[in-house]
């Protein structure tokens, strides 16, 4: 390779710009939703009351708890995608979420009439959101874990981990709207087993395919 050739190849190297992580992860989260919103709208629907139960500030609760996760999620997951980042100093975010669902539980607890705490607690759809949301979680997961490795994450598997809370909190958005148990204890119990689910599935495939 004569003299100018290797110039024009190192301009042309030089001129290239990775692209960067967080509008890499905005293409894929993107790219995946309308496979979440297919499941959403083909299996389970909005649910009929909806525009009554707006008027339960228990509902609305559900959404400031899903979408708090999901965007401490997102945050945390563009932080971790950078060598030798750690949760110190952004790990906190993710606790937004839980004291939120915490004041939630609260207020209805000093409600005068309210059902029995087993019956505000098991609801009637616990297997349907325990299904739904890892379901619906997968496909935003995938394309997650793909705009993340656009970065450099020094510790892929908690990497992993934050996108399974990310994906899981944009699905449990989606199945909030169809969900009629609007308890904080029900939210508090399965949408969070259904979340750590969605966590370790993110976590097993993070450790493989975030490496660098």
């Amino acid at each position: 390779m004569d003299t100018d050739q290797l110039i024009r190849t190192l301009a042309a190297d030089n001129a290239h710009r990775a692209r960067p992580v967080g509008f890499a992860l905005m293409l894929a989260l993107l790219a995946a939703a309308p496979v979440s919103l297919l499941m959403f709208f083909t299996e389970l629907g909005v649910r009929p009351d909806v525009m009554v139960a707006l008027r339960n500030p228990f509902f609305d609760l559900k959404f400031a708890v899903t979408l708090a996760l999901a965007i401490s999620a997102i945050a945390v997951s563009l932080h971790l995608s950078r060598p030798e980042a750690s949760l110190r100093g952004f790990g906190w975010l993710l606790l937004a979420p839980v004291g939120i669902l915490t004041a939630g539980i609260g207020g209805e607890m000093m409600m005068p009439q309210r059902p029995p705490m087993m019956t505000r607690l098991v609801g009637k759809n616990s297997w349907v959101c325990m299904t739904a949301i890892p379901l619906m979680s997968l496909p935003i997961l995938a394309g997650a874990l793909l705009g993340l490795r656009h970065g450099a994450p020094s510790r892929p598997a908690l990497s992993g981990a934050i996108a399974g809370l990310l994906s899981a909190g944009l699905a449990a958005t989606l199945y909030a709207s169809h969900c009629t148990d609007d308890s904080p204890l029900f939210v508090a119990a399965w949408y969070t087993i259904a979340t750590a689910l969605v966590a370790a599935i993110g976590a097993l495939a993070g450790a493989k395919l975030l490496k660098y």
